[in-house]
């Protein structure tokens, strides 16, 4: 399990950069209106998945038909980055397209959800074997590992909020950006 943490630690980072630099500094989406209405809400949905991810396999396993819902979990974040990565064509049309760097950001967050969740597969099945519920269980990991996790839960959960509130058009929505959002 110490493993798949560390994954989804440097998945978080990662993650952390491309929300905060493409979809936030470059692409300023929340500022976007309506156009990127569609890409904000998908962000907000996958954020709450994420979110479940990594405020609870720092500390919580999944014991028994648990499995499952950590998979539909898992399931889901995947059709909505898929879906995602179709909605960005039209969403980012008035900017271009999406950044180069973006994309090369994207593969590599694929790449290692990708290595996470083939490390997580036989944690799962182990976990698929015991009597159905969810068990405290810390992984042999640094503690400060479990608190970045826990950190970026909260993060990831707010950013999500914060996508969801730009898509209804709210005052301040568009903070700190410009509402006609001029891309940098």
């Amino acid at each position: 399990m110490s493993v798949v943490l560390w994954l989804l630690a440097v998945l978080g980072a990662i993650g952390a950069f491309d929300t905060l630099y493409y979809h936030e500094w470059r692409a300023r989406l929340p500022a976007q209106g309506p156009l990127a209405t569609p890409e904000l809400r998908l962000h907000a949905a996958r954020d709450l998945f994420y979110a479940v991810l990594f405020g609870t396999l720092p500390w919580l396993a999944w014991h028994g038909r648990g499995v499952l819902v950590l998979a539909a979990v898992i399931v889901i974040e995947i059709i909505l980055t898929l879906w995602d990565f179709v909605v960005e064509i039209a969403a980012r049309k008035p900017l271009g397209d999406v950044y180069a760097g973006e994309r090369v950001t994207h593969a590599f967050m694929g790449i290692v959800y990708g290595a996470m969740v083939a490390w997580l597969i036989p944690v799962m099945w182990r976990w698929w074997s015991l009597p159905t519920r969810l068990v405290a269980e810390r992984p042999d990991v640094p503690a400060p590992l479990i608190s970045l996790l826990l950190l970026m839960a909260a993060g990831v959960f707010l950013s999500g909020v914060r996508d969801f509130y730009a898509t209804l058009g709210l005052p301040y929505g568009n903070w700190p950006w410009p509402k006609s959002g001029h891309p940098h």
